[in-house]
């Protein structure tokens, strides 16, 4: 099954549609067909430690043979990050300025955009530096405001790091010639951010490679998660992120009975003609709304399970067409 034969997997949407469940379940069943799988919470409002029933503390930690869990702390990672840059600037600087520009990074550290940076300095690390112990990824995103910010970073990030190399080199070469010997200026915050850059393009590589890299939306049968989900979708393919999956959790099963469940039926199969026309090219793996909370390792079991059967529905389905 193509589908299951990725590296990297990212499940975003709206938040309570069952995102987290499914990111755990997809990490699951990948970790059962013999593959050795990472499963990474960046969502602020972490609970993959409560669906395995484990305590997790910001590091590795292995839940089962061929499963291991991170969840990454958002305030852990812009302190972390923060803290890099202080780094990096020591020496560069005169120590006279170095109480000033550690004061400018501080009130950066609070602007809009600055956690998000993080996170990705954190994702960007994880790919780079873990793609080849394990034979997938899973990244289980925010919501998907947060997520969007989150994946167009690299090419937002890319043109401003263009442009601030571009004017560091002019500097240098004006500097060279006022200096009159044209030779070439030691520059360690220009080789910094050549560094930073050809990071960046690696993991933007990876995230562009629809061979190697899956995009899942989770949403509901309901009007606002679907709008949500077209809008994300718009948006991540303007930044040639292309969405191939729509997880749509929560289908009211047959045999659910009474007059309420039938209104409720009538109701969401209306919307689910909308999924159906709206993402079209996209796969769709219909999950069942269950009778209990996912609150045991066997209910996670029974989730995994639905996803299987709901893959292999939708791959016959695809070649149908």
């Amino acid at each position: 099954m193509e589908f299951l034969n990725k590296k990297i997997y990212f499940v975003g949407g709206k938040g309570g549609v069952g995102k987290s469940t499914t990111s755990a379940a997809l990490a699951l069943l990948l970790s059962k067909q013999g593959k050795k799988v990472l499963l990474v919470s960046t969502d602020p409002a972490h609970n993959t430690g409560d669906l395995f029933h484990i305590k997790l503390i910001g590091e590795i930690t292995s839940v089962r043979a061929g499963l291991d869990v991170l969840e990454i702390n958002s305030e852990r990672e812009t302190s972390r990050y923060i803290n890099g840059v202080k780094d990096n600037i020591k020496g560069l600087v005169k120590s006279t300025m170095l109480d000033e520009v550690h004061r400018q990074i501080d009130l950066a550290a609070a602007s809009p955009g600055a956690e998000e940076a993080a996170l990705f300095d954190r994702i960007t690390s994880l790919i780079l530096e873990t793609v080849h112990q394990y034979d997938s990824i899973v990244f289980d995103t925010a919501p998907t405001g947060h997520t969007i910010r989150l994946l167009t970073l690299p090419e937002l990030m890319g043109v401003w790091m263009d442009g601030l190399l571009d004017r560091r080199q002019k500097m240098n070469k004006n500097y060279a010639e006022w200096m009159n010997d044209g030779d070439p200026v030691e520059d360690p915050i220009y080789e910094k951010l050549i560094e930073r850059k050809t990071r960046f393009i690696k993991v933007r590589d990876y995230l562009l490679n629809q061979d190697q890299t899956e995009y899942l939306f989770v949403l509901n049968a309901e009007r606002l998660p679907i709008i949500e989900t077209n809008k994300a979708i718009d948006t991540l393919h303007q930044h040639k992120i292309h969405v191939n999956t729509v997880v749509v959790n929560k289908m009211i099963p047959d045999h659910a009975d009474g007059l309420f469940m039938e209104k409720r039926r009538e109701n969401e199969k209306v919307y689910l003609e909308e999924i159906q026309n709206l993402f079209a090219d996209k796969r769709k793996l219909l999950m069942p709304l269950l009778d209990r909370d996912i609150s045991s390792f066997e209910d996670l079991e029974m989730f995994t399970s639905n996803l299987r059967a709901a893959l292999m529905e939708a791959e016959q389905s695809l070649s149908v067409k």
